[in-house]
């Protein structure tokens, strides 16, 4: 108990808007069935709509070996099979601090102060996926050959992905926990994530050409905690503050400004 009441939650920050994919995405989902010359990797689907999406935990765990990766941190912990990442119990290591890390016993543990939501299709893109004909609900087939260096035989196979110009809706979340500097910190490490993703990849196949996005922000914004127990439109309006249609490099500079209603700088 008294670990919890050393983490008061003052409010939550929001950052929200589109990802735009700049080449085909394959983030790949489970086959449901083997066909004879059916897909070989499917991409991630709503089980419902059957419209493609980008699970948060995908982008999530991007921005996460991005950051590990930028602050040259030790691979120490292992996340099954052949995949290693960093986790420690240090408060101020500003990976798990704003990722979270689990550690050997409960008292270690470091809750992630970040939420990513699932992205979903834009409706303008769900309109436009829903008219191209390519065999397939929303995604285009893309055909690849793997030759033998020996005997030159192709090995052909067939991936599923999301044509270039789709455009999905994306929602992080931030817990404003601290009064010392830390969430000041935090932010700007996030948006200096998002900017860096933008020059690598997302999903698979990144190598050869798939899954290179932007990002545009619709909306950068802050609510308090008396925003949740405000009964009116004007007290929910005195405890928030919002930042529209803002780029990345702005939000930076704004940083200090959407945290100002916090008292914690």
């Amino acid at each position: 108990m008294p670990r919890l009441q050393e983490k008061p939650l003052l409010g939550k920050i929001f950052i929200l808007g589109k990802i735009k994919c700049e080449t085909g995405l394959h983030i790949g989902g489970s086959k449901e069935k083997m066909d004879i010359g059916g897909i070989d990797a499917p991409v991630m689907r709503d089980p419902l709509t059957r419209e493609p999406y980008i699970p948060g935990s995908s982008l999530k765990g991007k921005l996460r070996s991005l950051f590990e990766r930028m602050e040259n941190k030790q691979f120490n912990r292992s996340g099954g099979g052949d995949v290693w990442r960093h986790e420690c119990t240090d408060s101020q290591c500003y990976v798990c601090r704003l990722f979270g890390s689990t550690g050997s016993n409960a008292d270690e543990n470091l809750p992630s102060r970040l939420s990513v939501r699932d992205c979903l299709l834009e409706e303008e893109s769900r309109e436009k996926l829903k008219k191209i004909d390519t065999g397939l609900q929303y995604t285009e087939w893309k055909f690849e050959n793997s030759l033998d260096r020996v005997t030159a035989a192709a090995n052909p196979r067939q991936l599923e992905r999301i044509p270039a110009g789709a455009k999905f809706e994306f929602e992080i979340v931030y817990n404003v926990e601290a009064s010392n500097g830390e969430a000041k910190k935090d932010l700007s490490n996030l948006l200096e994530l998002i900017s860096l993703l933008q020059d690598d990849y997302l999903g698979g196949h990144g190598s050869r050409g798939y899954g290179k996005v932007g990002f545009t922000i619709d909306k950068f914004m802050a609510r308090k905690l008396e925003f949740y127990r405000a009964t009116s439109e004007e007290d929910k309006k005195s405890n928030s503050s919002i930042l529209e249609n803002k780029t990345i490099d702005e939000c930076k500079q704004n940083v200090d400004e959407i945290l100002s209603m916090f008292d914690i700088l």
